[in-house]
């Protein structure tokens, strides 16, 4: 038996991917791919999915607004290590 196939890269690969069967509207799978300009369902499907959880992610993060409390003091973390400013001169 050859170790060719037992990379670590390659297991990794077949440990993030799951096959499955999916019962879905195929006119809605061939206009998404046209839309979206992929050749392979995986690749639509794939990408919808991610999109799909952007959008989560953006909207949770678009709900903490205003709610944290982040106190920067801005001229201090633009000046550089070691530079003096005209004024300290």
């Amino acid at each position: 038996m050859s170790d060719a196939g037992l990379t670590s890269e390659s297991i990794q690969f077949t440990v993030n991917r799951m096959r499955t069967t999916l019962d879905l509207p195929e006119e809605l799978v061939d206009e998404a791919k046209a839309i979206l300009g992929f050749k392979s369902k995986t690749d639509t499907i794939v990408f919808a999915l991610k999109e799909i959880v952007r959008r989560q992610k953006l909207r949770d993060l678009v709900a903490m607004f205003g709610k944290v409390n982040i106190e920067i003091d801005l001229e201090k973390s633009r000046r550089r290590p070691g530079y003096r400013s005209r004024s300290q001169k």
